[in-house]
Formats: C-alpha cells, structure tokens, sequence
C-alpha cells in the first residue's frame, strides 16, 4: 500500500497534459460543430465561438503546460489547465442543452464525430485563447526546451542549466524559460532520481552529476507518462480517470515520512515558494 501523501494543490505538468494531449488524438480530423460556456471571464479572445465553429480539427499537440487544438485554417486553440481544469471526452451530444448536470462545467467543444469536450474547472483558473500562426509562434519562442524535443541533448542541457549557475537545481528545474513544462512534482522527483540535492547550486555540479540529472529528467518524466500523471488532488485524463504515478513518488509530499531507501526522514524546505522534498542521506 502506498504511502498517504499530504494533499498538496498542484498545476498539471508535462506528464499530465501530455496524458490528455495523447488520449484526445482521436480528435484529429474531426470537425467543432458547436460551442457553449457560461464563464466568459476564462475566454481570452472575443467571439471565440464564432471563429471556431465549422472548424476541422488538424492536431492535438503540448505546448509546455498548454493543451493546443491546432485548426486546419491555421489557427490555434491554446487551453492551459491552471489548478483545478480538466477536459474530458464524452460520447453524450447535447447541443441545445442550457442546464448540464456537471456542477463545475463551464464550456463544452461540440465535435461532429467524437460528441463533445468537457472543460470542467473547479475554481475557474483555466483558460482559453484562439491565437493565428504568427502568434503561436511568438509564444512557443517564450518557452524553455522542451524535454521531448529532439534538440534536449546532453549538451543543450548542460548550456542551459550552466546560464543560472548561481541558481540551485530545483529553481532551475522549474524555471519555464530554459525547460518547458517541469513543475513542483517532477521538480522534487527528479534530483531524488539523481541522488542530487535540490538545493545545490548548479555550479557546485560536475559533468557526471549534470548527466545524471539530465538522464533522470528524461526518465522520470518519460515513467510518469506512461503511468498517466499524478493524481494528488483534481488531475485526471481525458476519460476522467486519475493517474498511478502519485503511487511511485519517492519524495514528494513525504515531509516527515522514512526514506524508501534509507529509512532517513524526508525534510521539507521552501523554494521558489514551493514546498521542496528531499532525503539528506540519499541526495548529496
């Protein structure tokens, strides 16, 4: 039985909107025959429905944290899921309905062959925005490297994280501007893979423990996919289910809890204003 995790409210990450991107493939080729919401306020482009509607669907790709429905007439559907957003794929159509039963449902996508994409969203944080080309691009250039991309080499990692040597590994980690899509989960998770200190400078690091970190990246976050994220609190894909990687935390969420490994007791510490974990015997 896994350990209780303290519940700790977290935005989605990489592995999770990639879980989602992944399940709503299906949705490629199919047409938005319909819109409907009732918090405009989350809706950062005007007349949204009208832009979308008769729409085919070209790709359902990640962007970072956002969730991107690009359109065959070259624009893009940005959907970024804060705290508490989730998109879920149901096969029920109810294009005139006014009253939905979800209590939390705030805009549906109607889809001619896949029936409708629920946007449920508990404390109303998630967005949405209808971008053209020019201006998914000016965005995708304000995002680090993205750890799936193929230039995430060995040696672009060791460039990047060595542009904040005096910044510590989690704050790197983290840091959106140099890697796309790490958040506070994976940020904890993948120095413990490294048996590194989250709280070492990055400077203070040789070439073996940059590899190590770099190799731990890509493998805890590869690992996390394949489990379809972390559920801790709201997250779930888009069948509505929770993720198992919540099950396979080392020390996320474990402050005061024995090491899996040692027995020593996991210690909390504050970065970036975020909760940090680690274990002081196994991560040097």
């Amino acid at each position: 039985m896994p350990n209780k995790l303290i519940s700790y409210s977290n935005m989605p990450e990489l592995p999770e909107v990639q879980t989602v991107v992944n399940d709503l493939q299906i949705l490629t080729g199919d047409t938005i025959i319909g819109f409907w919401s009732d918090f405009e306020k989350a809706i950062k482009t005007a007349n949204l429905k009208k832009q979308i509607v008769g729409e085919k669907i070209k790709s359902i790709q990640r962007l970072s944290k956002n969730i991107v429905i690009e359109l065959e007439n070259s624009t893009f559907i940005l959907l970024h899921l804060k705290m508490t957003g989730k998109l879920i794929l149901t096969k029920s159509q109810k294009l005139t309905a006014k009253i939905f039963p979800e209590k939390h449902l705030h805009h549906v996508f109607y889809l001619q062959k896949n029936g409708q994409l629920n946007f449920n969203d508990i404390r109303k944080f998630a967005t949405l925005e209808l971008v053209d080309e020019k201006r998914f691009l000016e965005i995708k250039k304000t995002k680090g490297l993205d750890p799936f991309a193929k230039d995430f080499t060995l040696q672009n990692f060791e460039k990047i994280i060595l542009s904040k040597k005096n910044k510590n590994i989690k704050s790197v980690l983290m840091n959106q501007t140099l890697i796309a899509g790490i958040g506070n989960i994976y940020a904890c998770e993948i120095p413990y893979d490294a048996k590194l200190n989250p709280l070492r400078k990055i400077e203070s690091l040789n070439k073996k423990e940059i590899q190590a970190l770099y190799k731990s990246t890509l493998s805890i976050l590869t690992k996390a996919i394949k489990l379809r994220g972390t559920s801790i609190s709201d997250y779930r894909d888009a069948k509505g289910q929770k993720g198992n990687f919540q099950n396979h935390l080392k020390v996320y969420g474990k402050a005061g809890k024995k090491c899996l490994s040692c027995d020593t007791i996991i210690v909390k510490n504050i970065v970036e204003q975020r909760s940090t974990f680690h274990c002081p015997a196994c991560q040097k």
